[in-house]
């Protein structure tokens, strides 16, 4: 499947959903760049990560291909979507502070998107990957990750996992850190969240019974109508030269 066209029938879910990102963690993507610095967020999305962002000071270039996604954006001062992808912004040379990509960069041609990120990025400026990822140390978040790694079509997850690797490969400082996250979900946004997913069945006798099982999941743990979820989030940050 084109990475870029994934998530056109569940841009809704994706905006309504997802888990957003800790104060912690824009700080960290963003030290050291000054007032309201210009970060270009590749993959951007629904805008979940931009809007953060943009809370957090930064002018953002919101960079992403998918129609249906940004038209789940909600406008936001200080935010500009713009119609690229991560290996083609369509940015200008060395015409951001920063880029970053947040839960978006495993879908990218890694070389080509690094390519780019060192064209835009102006020197000394910085660039961070951002994942949000369960944290299975915890029972609940574990018993979820069993029910979605049963139903996986393809290795996302790993792709995921393999992509900080490949981000380090940006030339400059580059740092690893982990934040604790969380997401309380009630049942429809559990499901929500199990829908805003690319690499799970979307229809069919297969997504009913994922359905099914999550639904059981948390009937089985929640707590006055709602449940909480560990996640971690990663970070990767490099100082460009």
């Amino acid at each position: 499947m084109d990475p870029t066209e994934r998530f056109t029938s569940r841009a809704s879910d994706y905006a309504t959903h997802r888990p957003a990102y800790g104060d912690d963690v824009l700080d960290f993507v963003l030290t050291g760049l000054g007032p309201e610095p210009r970060v270009a967020d590749l993959g951007a999305g629904t805008g979940i990560s931009s809007r953060l962002l943009a809370a957090h000071g930064a002018r953002v270039m919101a960079v992403e291909p998918n129609a249906a996604m940004r038209a789940q954006a909600q406008p936001t001062p200080g935010i500009t979507f713009v119609d690229g992808t991560g290996e083609r912004t369509t940015l200008g040379t060395s015409s951001v502070d920063a880029a970053t990509a947040f839960q978006a960069f495993h879908w990218f041609n890694a070389p080509e998107a690094l390519a780019e990120i060192r064209r835009i990025v102006r020197p000394g400026g910085a660039a961070a990957l951002v994942l949000n990822e369960r944290d299975e140390r915890d029972p609940l978040s574990a018993a979820y990750g069993d029910i979605v790694r049963r139903y996986a079509l393809d290795g996302t997850e790993r792709r995921r996992m393999e992509s900080m690797d490949a981000f380090e490969a940006l030339s400059g400082t580059v740092e690893r850190r982990r934040f604790p996250n969380q997401q309380t979900l009630d049942r429809d946004g559990l499901l929500g969240r199990t829908r805003s997913t690319s690499y799970l069945p979307h229809d069919g006798a297969a997504a009913e019974a994922l359905e099914h099982e999550v639904s059981e999941l948390f009937a089985q743990h929640a707590t006055d109508g709602r449940l909480r979820l560990a996640l971690v989030t990663w970070v990767v940050r490099a100082k460009m030269p």
